[in-house]
C-alpha cells in the first residue's frame, strides 16, 4: 500500500499510526443500524419474484449512484489502489436493462460522493462491505433464474474472491488512524450511508 504525501498533507487529521482498527470502530458503532437495514430489506421479500426484485434493483441503483463519485476521487485512490475498478453502478444498470426496467428518476444530485474524506471513508465502508452479504443474495437471485451475466451482475463475486477483496480493502482502511472528531465524522458517514439505504427501501420495497 502506498500513500500520496500531497494527499495526506492536505488532510492533517489523518495519521498513519494504527490504534484500534477503523473498520472495528465503524462496525461497532453502526451494528444496530446495519442490522435494522438488513431486516427491513429481507422483510420486503425482494427475492420472492422477479417483480419484487425490481424494487431491490432500484434500491441498489440509488445507493450505488449516491457513491459513484467516490471511485474516481484522487484522495481515495491514493489510499485504495484500483478503487476505480470496483464501482458497481454500471452493473446495476445492466441488470435493470436485462429485466427491461427503466432507471429511477431523482430530484437531487448525489451527496455521498462529495463528502469530506472522513465521511467518505464511512460511506465506502458500508458499500464495499455489502459485497460480503451479496454472496447469499446471489443464491436467492439464482433461484429465480438470474445469474452473474443476466440480472444479477452487481452481486457477482470480485475476481479475487469476496473474502480476499474485503481483507485487502479492510487492510487499507485499517492503516488509517483518524484523530478526534474525524473518527466520529467517519461514523457519521457510515450511518448516513445506511440511512440512505433505509430511505430507498421505504421508497422502493414497501
Amino acid at each position: 500500500m502506498s500513500y500520496d504525501p500531497a494527499v495526506l498533507s492536505a488532510s492533517p487529521a489523518i495519521v498513519l499510526k494504527p490504534t484500534r482498527p477503523l473498520s472495528d470502530r465503524l462496525r461497532a458503532a453502526t451494528h444496530n443500524t446495519h442490522e435494522g437495514v438488513d431486516r427491513s430489506i429481507m422483510a420486503a421479500r425482494p427475492f420472492e419474484s422477479v417483480r419484487s426484485y425490481g424494487g431491490f434493483l432500484r434500491v441498489q441503483h440509488g445507493i450505488h449512484r449516491e457513491v459513484s463519485a467516490l471511485y474516481t476521487r484522487a484522495d481515495l485512490a491514493a489510499l485504495f489502489p484500483d478503487m476505480s475498478l470496483h464501482s458497481r453502478l454500471n452493473a446495476v444498470e445492466q441488470d435493470m436493462a436485462d429485466l427491461g426496467l427503466a432507471l429511477p428518476s431523482y430530484d437531487t444530485a448525489p451527496d455521498g460522493g462529495v463528502a469530506a474524506l472522513p465521511q467518505a471513508l464511512g460511506w465506502l465502508y458500508v458499500v464495499e462491505g455489502s459485497n460480503l452479504g451479496a454472496a447469499f443474495l446471489l443464491k436467492y437471485a439464482k433461484a429465480m433464474g438470474l445469474s452473474e451475466t443476466h440480472g444479477a451482475r452487481h452481486l457477482a463475486e470480485p475476481p479475487d474472491g469476496r473474502a480476499r477483496y474485503w481483507r485487502a480493502f479492510k487492510g487499507g482502511l485499517d492503516r488509517i488512524a483518524l484523530c478526534g472528531a474525524d473518527e466520529q465524522h467517519a461514523i457519521v458517514g457510515a450511518e448516513a450511508a445506511f440511512g440512505h439505504v433505509r430511505e430507498l427501501v421505504a421508497q422502493h420495497l414497501t
